[in-house]
């Protein structure tokens, strides 16, 4: 179960199947989830409804990961995110460590691998927020 620090997740990502999945499942650990396909929605999204933390997805049509984070970041520069990507090698999305990322995490399968990694970071940026409030 989740605490107060952490409620309310923005998922981001362009694959509405894998959104489908990793919202149920996110929402079974007890958050509030909503969801963008895209980061300019995701942007729009945050204007009313300013996530607790982003799952953000790297590769993206339009607008990718690094763009909407950067723009994230204009908005909110503490905010926790949570990098998807398929993407193996951390050269290939170099310059993305200057933004604060609080967790990859690789998109392999919504259904296993991801969903423990997800738990896992979520967890990872509660306890990190915990202890920063005492």
């Amino acid at each position: 179960m989740n605490n107060l620090n952490i409620k309310k997740v923005l998922i981001v990502d362009d694959e509405t199947d894998f959104v489908e999945v990793l919202t149920e499942r996110v929402k079974a650990w007890g958050y509030d989830v909503y969801s963008a396909s895209n980061g300019k929605e995701a942007l729009a999204l945050m204007k009313n409804d300013k996530p607790d933390i982003v799952v953000l997805d790297y590769l993206m049509p339009e607008m990718n990961g690094l763009e909407t984070l950067r723009e994230i970041r204009k908005i909110d520069k503490k905010l926790p995110i949570i990098m998807l990507t398929v993407i193996q090698d951390m050269v290939a999305i170099k310059g993305i460590e200057k933004y604060d990322v609080s967790a990859f995490i690789p998109k392999l399968s919504a259904y296993s691998d991801t969903q423990a990694s997800l738990k896992a970071a979520l967890d990872l940026v509660r306890t990190k927020l915990n202890k920063n409030k005492k």
